[in-house]
């Protein structure tokens, strides 16, 4: 058949045989591994309408995606490594009339323990898998990606199955309960999330698919689907509380060149901050060794590190050293601003109060006349490091945003 099956495996040992054996009509096979480390590779090479390609993992969607870019027939057939193809789905798919804009959907046996679980919300299961490829693709959906629907598609629905091993066991069901709830957490940001809600809608889940869905039919299989649909969402919104909650890890840097007396009382300001960032980056466009040196006496008085990014003087390069220490700060929230700006107590707290992902925050800096600079350059010079007065800075802020 001149459909392109395309198929993302990792460590699919399992049940990888069975899926290509069931495949061995279709003209090309697709493999997308994703780094696995049994003999998934090995099996699928035993195949001769297999092409193998090879990636980390950068989400589920754009790794099927990719894999669809690697076709070379336009219609697709996007099939998991724990599904098999029963042979009258074959017979159905070699009758299709394949019109440019029509998606269909098949319907999974979904199995636990290789058993049936018609229930808990596993059936029916109908998933958009076959279509072509100059029409639609997937989303880019980290994790539960989905075929993208175009307002002029149509789906139809086939009659006959996908046999999919959904699950073989309470590890595996646990496995991936913490691996999609991690993903989802993290691409749902945009969501809102309390422990209630959390609470509410994981014992929902529970009543809907152990008694309205009927899992309690399938004795402790259908508890344990239950069960762990529940916890799931349970976890899922607890994992994406935490995310809103907690705070933002932030990198300040600081770009200097040849003005250690500026860039001293810079850092005698951060000392006297209210909130202090997790690291101070020195981004150094080439200074003479009298910077470098200021800046390791200064390592002992910061209880967070303290860190000297430099590189060769050729001339202005503020750019480059700048992305050098972007690259090499560890925090979420990158604040950047330059060697002669005094930072008031609350610069870094105001930061986090506002920032945001997909924001770049920009604040106004108060410019001070020669005479007030020489003032505060000399103040602190005399007192050797020790700090500013409490009168002696002004805010002013380069910018701020998520790494």
């Amino acid at each position: 058949m001149k459909i392109s099956v395309t198929i993302i495996a990792k460590n699919a040992q399992k049940h990888l045989s069975e899926c290509l054996q069931s495949l061995s009509e279709f003209d090309e096979i697709i493999l997308l591994d994703n780094e696995s480390s049994d003999e998934t590779r090995e099996i699928a090479k035993s195949y001769p309408n297999v092409r193998i390609f090879s990636t980390e993992f950068i989400g589920f969607g754009a790794m099927k995606n990719l894999a669809i870019s690697y076709a070379k027939n336009e219609w697709i057939f996007s099939i998991d490594s724990d599904e098999i193809a029963e042979p009258d789905l074959l017979e159905e798919i070699k009758n299709l009339k394949f019109k440019q804009n029509e998606i269909y959907a098949i319907s999974r046996k979904n199995l636990y323990k290789n058993e049936w679980i018609k229930a808990c919300g596993w059936y029916p299961d109908y998933v958009n898998r076959i279509f072509n490829k100059n029409f639609t693709k997937f989303n880019d959906n980290e994790v539960h990606e989905s075929v993208t629907i175009p307002k002029n598609a149509k789906i139809l629905r086939l009659d006959s199955h996908i046999k999919h091993y959904a699950y073989g066991s309470i590890s595996q069901l646990s496995h991936k309960m913490e691996f999609y709830s991690t993903l989802w957490a993290r691409n749902n940001a945009h969501k809102s999330a309390t422990p209630l809600k959390a609470i509410v809608r994981s014992m929902w889940s529970f009543v809907r698919n152990y008694l309205f869905k009927k899992g309690f039919l399938y004795g402790y299989k259908g508890f344990i689907i239950s069960f762990f649909n529940a916890s799931g969402v349970l976890v899922k919104y607890m994992k994406l509380y935490e995310l809103k909650t907690r705070e933002n890890s932030v990198s300040l840097i600081i770009t200097t060149y040849n003005q250690k007396e500026s860039l001293r009382a810079v850092l005698d300001s951060t000392l006297r901050l209210n909130k202090m960032p997790s690291e101070i980056l020195i981004a150094d466009d080439g200074s003479k060794a009298d910077t470098r040196e200021l800046v390791e006496s200064y390592k002992a008085k910061f209880h967070i590190p303290l860190i000297h990014i430099w590189h060769e003087d050729r001339g202005f390069r503020l750019s480059h050293i700048r992305n050098l220490a972007i690259d090499s700060a560890n925090g979420e929230y990158i604040i950047i601003i330059d060697g002669d700006m005094i930072l008031e107590p609350n610069f870094v707290s105001d930061h986090l109060e506002k920032a945001k992902k997909g924001v770049f925050l920009q604040g106004s800096r108060v410019i001070l006349d020669e005479k007030v600079s020489k003032e505060i350059l000399a103040l602190t010079s005399q007192n050797g490091g020790n700090g500013l007065r409490e009168n002696g800075g002004n805010n002013a802020d380069n910018g701020g945003g998520s790494k």
